[in-house]
C-alpha cells in the first residue's frame, strides 16, 4: 500500500518539476536595443575575439622555459631556491 501512495505521490511531484522546467525554458532573450534600456553594455564578441588574437600574436611564443612545480612529497621552499640557482646560472 505505502509503494503504491509513494509511486503516485513521485508521479506527481515529477510532473511538477518537469513543469516548471519547460517553463523557465521558454523564457524570452533580451534583444541588444532592449538590454540597452535596462543600462546592460553590450560587447561584440568578434571584436574582443580579434583583439585577443592580436595581443597573442605581439608576444613570442616560441621562448618559454618549462619549470617543474613541487611534487607532493618535496618542500616547495627549497625546490623555488633550486630552481632560482638554475635560472641564474644560464
Amino acid at each position: 500500500m505505502a509503494v503504491l501512495i509513494f509511486v503516485g505521490a513521485g508521479s506527481y511531484y515529477l510532473k511538477q518539476f518537469a513543469s516548471i522546467r519547460y517553463k523557465f525554458r521558454q523564457g524570452k532573450k533580451l534583444t541588444p536595443e532592449e538590454a540597452e534600456k535596462l543600462g546592460i553594455k553590450t560587447v561584440d564578441a568578434d571584436a574582443v575575439c580579434e583583439e585577443m588574437l592580436k595581443e597573442i600574436e605581439k608576444k613570442d611564443l616560441d621562448d618559454w622555459q618549462n619549470i617543474r612545480g613541487p611534487r607532493p612529497w618535496e618542500d616547495s621552499k627549497t625546490m623555488q631556491a633550486q630552481q632560482r640557482e638554475k635560472s641564474a646560472i644560464r
